[in-house]
């Protein structure tokens, strides 16, 4: 039994201590190349950090028995794991992120052989011997060839979810409140590297979210809340990268987000994907695809920063955004950051498949998708990226009305739930949420008179 006090008042008086605690990913990292694994579990680890006398008092608690104080650091401080992760860096510093990784009271020491593991081990041991700090040997492991750790799987092949940490997402009932909603996105959120579009699944239940909206769990709802609990059970296994070798980027921008992939010797490193600001949504496509490669960049520094990068957008002109010379504030702030990498950025086609091709490896070439602002999508109609003025709807939607093939498309959606073409709320029909213009001349002229114009 662990004996909890409630501490919230002392907590609030309490000056924080402001030492940070490793991120997740960062820890995981540092395991590339490892084969051998183990993993050490202290005995009620802030057990055995002494408080020093002057605040023992504060540490006192009521009881039908008298009045307690702690000798040593209790659960429920506001400071209790920034100061033993310090203790653990401290007496761990020489080995650090070369076999030993730590966070608060978890060890997990690793090697790239059995040899080196032997001696590794008897570092770590040694050491916790002379600072007297003991561990609970139930809890240790030795030996493993793969090991979870912090909600992970690690083996030398790479990374991946593990099962018996999700069985809580997976049991997870339909959310009744936004509370419940927040709860279920934040435990799945741990593992969003392995989920390839996340925020974009996740959307429907993160509007709930809002200021101002009501609780309303649509069928939108339901079907992100089991394809979320789907992937995380089909996640693939990332594997660590390596310094020294070349990293590729294929990043993606739309009206709904941006999205890029990290990949390391044609193997998935990690995905990122976010959605739209709202100040983002008139960007340009130039500017929204360049938008997606500093998002990358921003994301993914503490691997990229030094390092070799080939990034790969849809978008041709980005290739020439080093040599461009009419730039506006916005382009010539993002080349800045830039220069700060070692990156070359290539044009290849294939907007909407390309991230799905590169994670399935196939080859970089044959994508054949629509252009940047109007494609053809057949001999006689177009395909419109441009937002269209509200006035231009019902012309829009009367000229689809009156042509052969987009009656026989939205005949296809009545039909075919998962057609890439929809019928929106205007009653206008939509290929991949942009809408379908007939090749009509004058209705062609009007659109891309008031595109310019605005």
């Amino acid at each position: 039994m662990r004996l909890c006090i409630d501490y919230r008042q002392l907590n609030k008086v309490t000056i924080k201590n402001k030492y940070p605690l490793p991120r997740i990913d960062d820890l995981l990292d540092q395991l590339k190349g490892a084969s051998v694994f183990s993993k050490i579990d202290l005995r009620s680890g802030y057990y055995q950090l002494r408080v020093r006398d002057s605040d023992i008092p504060k540490t006192a608690f009521r009881t039908r028995y008298g009045h307690y104080e702690f000798l040593v650091m209790p659960f429920g401080l506001t400071n209790a794991p920034t100061v033993f992760m310090d203790l653990m860096n401290r007496i761990f510093r020489p080995y650090l992120d070369r076999f030993v990784v730590v966070f608060i009271d978890d060890i997990l020491v690793y090697s790239r052989n059995e040899t080196d593991h032997a001696e590794h081990l008897r570092l770590v041991l040694q050491i916790l011997r002379n600072k007297q700090l003991y561990t609970k040997f139930s809890k240790c492991e030795f030996w493993l060839r793969e090991v979870s750790f912090l909600g992970h799987v690690v083996s030398a092949s790479g990374i991946r979810v593990d099962s018996g940490k999700i069985s809580a997402i997976l049991d997870w009932k339909p959310p009744r409140n936004v509370t419940e909603v927040r709860s279920f996105l934040g435990l799945a959120g741990y593992y969003r590297r392995f989920v390839k579009g996340f925020s974009m699944i996740a959307t429907p239940m993160t509007k709930l979210l809002q200021k101002d909206v009501k609780f309303e769990w649509s069928e939108e709802c339901q079907k992100s809340f089991d394809q979320l609990k789907t992937y995380l059970t089909e996640a693939l296994v990332l594997v660590q990268p390596e310094s020294g070798k070349e990293f590729v980027i294929y990043s993606d921008a739309s009206l709904l987000g941006l999205g890029c992939v990290l990949m390391q010797e044609g193997r998935v490193v990690a995905y990122a994907l976010r959605q739209l600001k709202p100040h983002e949504k008139n960007y340009p496509t130039h500017d929204l695809e360049l938008a997606a490669i500093v998002f990358a960049l921003k994301i993914w520094r503490h691997y990229l920063f030094g390092e070799r990068c080939h990034v790969f957008s849809d978008h041709k002109s980005l290739k020439y955004l080093m040599t461009q010379r009419d730039l506006n504030l916005r382009q010539r702030r993002w080349l800045e950051l830039l220069k700060d990498y070692e990156l070359v950025i290539d044009y290849h086609p294939g907007k909407a498949n390309v991230v799905a091709d590169a994670l399935s490896h196939k080859s970089l070439s044959a994508l054949r998708v629509m252009n940047v602002h109007l494609s053809v999508l057949s001999d006689n109609v177009l395909v419109a990226e441009l937002k269209a003025k509200p006035l231009l709807i019902p012309q829009i939607r009367e000229s689809q009305k009156i042509d052969d093939e987009l009656i026989a498309k939205r005949a296809e959606c009545a039909s075919n739930m998962e057609s890439e073409f929809q019928i929106d709320d205007n009653d206008c029909l939509r290929f991949r949420s942009r809408l379908c213009v007939p090749r009509n001349s004058k209705l062609i002229s009007m659109i891309l008179s008031k595109a310019h114009s605005s």
